[in-house]
Formats: C-alpha cells, structure tokens, sequence
C-alpha cells in the first residue's frame, strides 16, 4: 500500500487507501484468530504477553477500521511484520539445534538490522508524530496510550533479543517450562 502510495506517507491522520484499509482488516482477522487460537489451546498463561499485544492490536484497528482515521499509522505499525520473519527463522534455528551456527550467526545480524529498521525506527517516528501533532482526546489519546504501552513491550523484548543473542553471559536462563511442564523458549 505504502510502496503504490507513497504520498499517503504525508497524511497518517486523514490518509486512506482502499488497499490499506483492506489490510488493516485483514490484519485484525489475523490477531483475532491468533487469540482465539492461543485461549482455545489452553496457551494463555504462556503467552499472556501476545495476547495483551493482540488485544492493544485488535482495539486500535478496530477504531482506525471504524473512523477511517490514522489508517497509515496502522500501515506504518504493520511494517513490524518484515521483523517476524527473521525472528521466526531464529526461533526455528534455536529449536531445531542446527549443527552450523553459521545461519543462526547471519540471521543474528540481519534480524538485529531488521528489528531496527522495521520495528523500532517506525514505532519511534509514530510516537514521536503522535504526541507532536495528535490530539489529546478521544482516538488520539487512545492510539497514544496504545503507541507508548507497545513502546514499552517493543523495547522489553528488543532487551530480551540482544541478551539472549549479543550477551548470553546476562542470560539468567534460556528455557522456562510452560504449565504442563514443557519446555518453551522465553528469550
């Protein structure tokens, strides 16, 4: 949508293209199914983090899906999605124990370029954009809220990354056990 549109890159309040707003409703879907499929898999308390995360994702699209506003803030927050890949490769490479390092050591770096450029940098400026320019009320002040606590856990699991994969000696430990006793990756 940005990349055919890249003039809707000077309105992020009043912006709109029909491709975005189809995927920012798609990407609802996407959230809701992902929740439901957490809770109906009895996955909740070990991933209590995604679901306040899907939860912040779902109101906020809902209300830009609803008023048609702020439509390219959501395009601009789904750019985080371009990180996920090298995080799933790097959660894959983990649990799979691959023998060379040397793939887990590329996609180390390139997932460090990527969480910066696709997760950080765009989660800056919008914060930065929003409490310059954005309303204190209404929408405004509940996108605010939403941007500073996705901040928050944006920068809690960017902590996480670097310790776990730049500084292992910080590492506590790299494996918890979920409530039936298995483990699962934390970091």
């Amino acid at each position: 949508s940005l990349w055919h549109s890249p003039e809707l890159l000077s309105d992020i309040q009043d912006g709109y293209s029909v491709s975005g707003h189809l995927l920012v409703c798609f990407s609802s879907g996407y959230f809701i199914h992902d929740t439901l499929d957490i809770i109906f898999n009895h996955q909740s308390r070990s991933s209590w983090e995604y679901l306040v995360h899907h939860a912040m994702a779902i109101s906020a699209f809902i209300s830009l899906i609803i008023t048609g506003r702020f439509l390219v803030a959501a395009m601009l927050l789904l750019l985080v999605e371009v990180s996920n890949i090298f995080l799933t490769v790097r959660m894959l490479l983990k649990m799979s124990n691959v023998p060379s390092r040397v793939l887990y050591e590329a996609n180390k770096y390139i997932n460090l370029v990527m969480y910066f450029a696709f997760r950080l940098a765009p989660q800056a400026y919008l914060t930065w954009y929003f409490l310059r320019y954005v309303e204190v009320q209404g929408q405004g002040a509940f996108l605010t809220a939403n941007l500073l606590l996705l901040d928050a856990m944006i920068l809690m699991y960017f902590s996480r990354l670097l310790r776990s994969d730049f500084f292992p000696s910080l590492c506590k430990g790299s494996a918890g056990r979920d409530v039936d006793g298995e483990k699962f990756l934390i970091d």
